[in-house]
């Protein structure tokens, strides 16, 4: 009999699947202004998140997940195109965080093989194929992993490196941006500025994964809302405050998307003389962010798995290992983004592709996350009379504002993710426009197969 996860567990995972390095570069990008796009961000979709994920798996425990519930709202049809989104943004986020990890690791080496892609693309196989491995051997294993990563190499740099920037900014070192009442709030008029927005969403996704583990959850009424009240104060703060000690220390200019947090830790230490720590803390943030990989392998593929499961994909992709993982999906995936890395090789440049690829990612997320919203306030109404451990407060009231709020920001989140940044080199606005149009196109268009797949199949049932 598997072992249930706890509260601090659960927590842990949940912070392990967003509370990540990896995005403090980006959103430091944008200075002084971010803490106004994370207060915003906080407001239209972190915290809706979080409410709404803690309502529905409270009110849902013997079905988690955002198939499961996109389902009981509003069908199979639409609970195949949330739980895809979910998984195939997943397969366009996995090249940006592995590149982040092997980044970080060439500190280790030699700094200039971050821009190497042969460096590149090879380490960032080496561990998805690793990782992979280790998801096959089940969710004690992988939560297990998940949990010890987290602590030591996510929690641990984060609350060093939010230290550092206190101490540089207490001691009245010269600061790359001021915090004046001028410049905290950006000019919303120019809609370059709402670009800051995909970097700071990008840094919330994930609250509702664990919901697919939601029978592997001890009393998880209780423990799922506990959790996510949890997890939610200490991402937001972590991610505010780490970004801004980013953004206190390197001119805007010199940010890089994929080593820019080694950037930043190379110059406080430099400044401090203790640059002894650099190898024992960059080995730490790779640590932390293999510790993230573990929970985003294992949980989108476990919703993939529930649509298989529903006749919407061939029994193949339902089939299950001893320890009761999707191992052909997951093999699948590893394979996928295998391919989807190799086009590394032809990018010219590697920050201008980092962009794109989390500018597309955080866009599929979001038309998922306009489903998972309507769905909450849907399910108000169709189970208005249950008991629940954990509900939005102030009934009809309360679900309306926090539905509305997140839809807000996914629609909003989607219209600039359009418009690429001035401060990342890119090609033209045009050409941009194009590539995150025929990304949409790519990625999404397989639903209509699967679709179809099921209709097929239905009939042949019939015959």
């Amino acid at each position: 009999m598997n072992k249930k996860l706890s509260l601090l567990p659960l927590a842990v995972l949940m912070i392990a699947a967003i509370d990540n390095m990896r995005n403090l570069p980006a959103a430091a990008l944008f200075g002084p202004s971010l803490i106004f796009f994370f207060a915003i961000a906080a407001i239209i979709f972190l915290i809706p998140t979080a409410l709404v994920s803690a309502e529905l798996s409270a009110a849902l425990p013997e079905s988690g997940g955002v198939y499961h519930w996109v389902n009981r709202a509003f069908g199979q049809k639409f609970a195949m195109a949330a739980i895809w989104l979910q998984w195939i943004n997943t397969m366009v986020w996995y090249p940006t965080m592995l590149s982040f990890i092997a980044g970080t690791l060439a500190y280790l080496i030699d700094p200039a093989l971050a821009e190497n892609k042969t460096y590149l693309i090879s380490t960032i196989l080496i561990i998805f194929w690793t990782l992979t491995l280790v998801n096959l051997k089940g969710i004690n294993v992988s939560a297990l992993l998940n949990t010890i990563f987290c602590a030591i190499g996510t929690m641990t740099p984060l609350v060093f490196l939010i230290g550092l920037g206190g101490v540089w900014y207490f001691s009245g070192k010269p600061l790359q941006i001021e915090l004046t009442t001028d410049n905290l709030i950006p000019n919303l008029s120019n809609s370059t500025s709402w670009v800051s927005l995909i970097a700071i969403m990008a840094s919330f996704l994930g609250m509702e994964l664990s919901g697919v583990h939601i029978n592997d959850i001890k009393n998880p009424q209780k423990t799922f809302p506990k959790a996510t009240l949890l997890a939610t104060l200490f991402i937001f703060l972590s991610m505010l405050l780490g970004s801004l000690s980013i953004a206190f220390v390197l001119p805007e200019k010199e940010i890089n998307l994929i080593s820019g947090v080694m950037q930043m830790f190379s110059r406080f230490f430099s400044a401090f003389g203790i640059e002894a720590f650099t190898p024992y803390l960059t080995l730490l943030i790779v640590v932390g962010s293999v510790g993230t990989m573990i929970n985003w392998l294992i949980s989108p593929a476990k919703g993939l798995l529930h649509a298989a499961e529903f006749g919407f994909l061939p029994s193949f992709f339902t089939k299950k290992n001893k320890a009761g993982v999707a191992s052909n999906i997951l093999i699948c995936q590893a394979l996928l983004v295998t391919f989807f890395c190799l086009t590394f090789l032809f990018i010219p440049s590697v920050n201008a592709f980092y962009w794109f690829l989390t500018a597309l990612s955080t866009e599929l997320y979001m038309i998922m996350y306009i489903l998972m919203f309507a769905s909450a306030i849907a399910l108000h109404y169709k189970h208005k009379e249950r008991k629940a451990a954990f509900k939005i407060p102030f009934g009809s009231a309360g679900i309306w504002t926090t539905g509305i709020l997140g839809l807000i920001g996914c629609i909003t989140t989607i219209i600039v993710s359009f418009f690429p940044p001035d401060n990342v080199q890119l090609s033209s606005p045009s050409q941009y426009l194009y590539m995150i149009i025929a990304g949409n196109i790519l990625t999404i268009s397989p639903l209509f197969l699967f679709y179809y797949y099921k209709s097929r199949s239905w009939v042949a049932l019939q015959e």
